[in-house]
C-alpha cells in the first residue's frame, strides 16, 4: 500500500471515530451531573499516553518527515486487511456509543440517571467500546507503514485496557449489584460468549 494512501485512509478512519462519532456524545456527557468519580491520576496519565500514541504520533508521521527513519513497506494484503479492521472498528465504536447513549463516559464515573445498558451490542458484549479500540489500534499498526507511528497506539492502549477494565467492572458491580453480576455471566468481555 502506498504510504500517502495509507495516511489518508488512516486519517479518515481516525476522524470518523474521534470527531464524527464521539463529538456529539461529549456534548451530551457534559450536561449530566457526576454522581461518583473513581478516576485516579494513573488513569488520567494512561488516557493521555493513549492520546499521544493514537493521535499525536500518527499526526507527526502523516504531516512531517520526523519519523521517516522508521518507514518500511507493508504488503498490499496487510494494508487491505487493516482497512477492513479499521472499518469494523469504526462501526463497533459508533454502535457502542449509540447503544450506550448518555451513559457513556471516557473516565471511570457514574452520572445522574446512569442505567445498566444490556440491549443492542451490549446484549452480547460488556465492553464493545474497548473491543472497537483494540481493532482501531490494530488497524493503525497494519495501515501505517512506520514502526513508530504504526505501533504507537498499541502498547499504551494495552496498558490502559489491562489496568482499567477490572476497575470498571468493580465500579459497575458496586453500582448495579446482582443485576450486573447476572449480566456478566451471560456476556463476554470483548467477544460474545458462545454457549
Amino acid at each position: 500500500m502506498e504510504p500517502l494512501v495509507a495516511k489518508i485512509i488512516y486519517g479518515v478512519g481516525y476522524w470518523i471515530a474521534n470527531f464524527a462519532i464521539r463529538a456529539r456524545h461529549i456534548k451530551v456527557r457534559q450536561q449530566i451531573r457526576v454522581r461518583s468519580n473513581q478516576t485516579t491520576g494513573l488513569d488520567t496519565s494512561l488516557f493521555f499516553t493513549v492520546g499521544i500514541g493514537g493521535f499525536l504520533v500518527p499526526l507527526l508521521y502523516m504531516f512531517t518527515r520526523l519519523l521517516s527513519f522508521a518507514d518500511y513497506l507493508i504488503p498490499l494484503w496487510i494494508g487491505v486487511i487493516g482497512v477492513v479492521i479499521l472499518a469494523a472498528g469504526d462501526w463497533l465504536f459508533w454502535k457502542s456509543h449509540k447503544d450506550l447513549g448518555a451513559n457513556w463516559s471516557p473516565i471511570l464515573e457514574i452520572r445522574e440517571g446512569h442505567t445498566l445498558i444490556t440491549a443492542g451490542i451490549y446484549a452480547r458484549i460488556r465492553h464493545p467500546m474497548y473491543a472497537s479500540l483494540w481493532l482501531l489500534v490494530l488497524a493503525q499498526a497494519m495501515i501505517l507503514p512506520n514502526y513508530v507511528a504504526g505501533f504507537s497506539g498499541l502498547v499504551p492502549f494495552a496498558i490502559l485496557y489491562f489496568q482499567r477494565v477490572g476497575k470498571e467492572e468493580r465500579m459497575m458491580l458496586q453500582e448495579f449489584g446482582s443485576e450486573y453480576e447476572q449480566y456478566r455471566t451471560r456476556t463476554g468481555r470483548l467477544l460474545p460468549k458462545f454457549r
